[in-house]
């Protein structure tokens, strides 16, 4: 479904000016999501992306700007008011209670919930693991178990818009890709996902549109079939032209077929299927 199919945006935020004592964190950023969107916003450390979820959710105040929620103004919103109206938040280091149980933990996440269909059992099913491991303690878990336990915790809020910071980061790979293989459950039950991802060919793999930052402010917009490897580095790095305005036409596809380099390893046209 295109953007002109799916109705109006469930997430806009417009102009936001962000700023963490008198340093400016984020200046006049805007984005728009779409209902069933994979958006992921990419970029390097200090970029602004962990601050610019963490205002979507309430976590900070912004100086300017507005951020509209399903048509309605939630910039004053508080937090537990967003997570009942349905935008949750997974946090970059999952933020667990270490000296709660896994099934502990997943009961604080209803604490705000939505009506939906993701229960704790419905966690379980996703993470079969987790019921024979529902009694342990988190703090006795590995990264990949308790980034799956903040998943969890989050989906049984029933959200609509999914935001996730940092999923793979200080992950093995292949637990990486144990965890992006749940997106496609998540999507299907109706939740619209905003994600934070520095790992750019694991953002490009599964968005459906993609937002690069830069100290601040965004050097590239579009979707993955429009950008380039060397519009993404230039976005990246913030180094050249091709960093300077939104991208608004496809481009033709590599000779090779290939767009591998150090920022998206082993990346292939065909590898971007979500």
């Amino acid at each position: 479904m295109s953007r002109q199919e799916s109705g109006g945006p469930l997430l806009d935020v417009r102009d936001l000016v962000v700023h963490h004592g008198q340093l400016r964190a984020l200046s006049g950023i805007s984005l728009t999501v779409f209902p069933g969107e994979v958006y992921a916003l990419i970029g390097a450390n200090g970029a602004g992306k962990s601050t610019l979820l963490r205002t979507i959710a309430g976590l900070h105040h912004p100086t300017s700007g507005s951020i509209s929620y399903d048509g309605k103004d939630v910039t004053g919103l508080r937090p537990e008011k967003r997570a009942t109206a349905g935008i949750v938040m997974v946090p970059e280091g999952r933020r667990l209670f270490p000296s709660l149980t896994l099934e502990e933990n997943l009961k604080v996440g209803g604490s705000f919930a939505r009506k939906g269909p993701w229960t704790i059992g419905r966690v379980y099913d996703l993470f079969p693991w987790m019921k024979e491991r529902r009694g342990q303690k988190t703090a006795q878990m590995s990264g990949g178990e308790q980034q799956s336990v903040a998943i969890g915790r989050a989906l049984v809020a029933n959200p609509r818009v999914l935001l996730l910071d940092e999923l793979s980061l200080g992950l093995a790979p292949v637990i990486v890709q144990r965890i992006y293989a749940m997106l496609p459950q998540v999507l299907e039950s109706g939740i619209t996902v905003l994600l934070v991802e520095q790992d750019v060919s694991q953002a490009l793999r599964v968005a459906t549109h993609l937002q690069c930052l830069l100290e601040g402010h965004t050097t590239l917009e579009g979707t993955p079939a429009e950008v380039t490897r060397e519009q993404v580095e230039a976005a990246y790095f913030g180094a050249g032209p091709a960093a300077q305005a939104e991208v608004s036409s496809p481009t033709p596809p590599d000779p090779d077929g290939q767009r591998s380099n150090a920022l998206w390893p082993g990346l292939t046209p065909s590898s971007r299927a979500c």
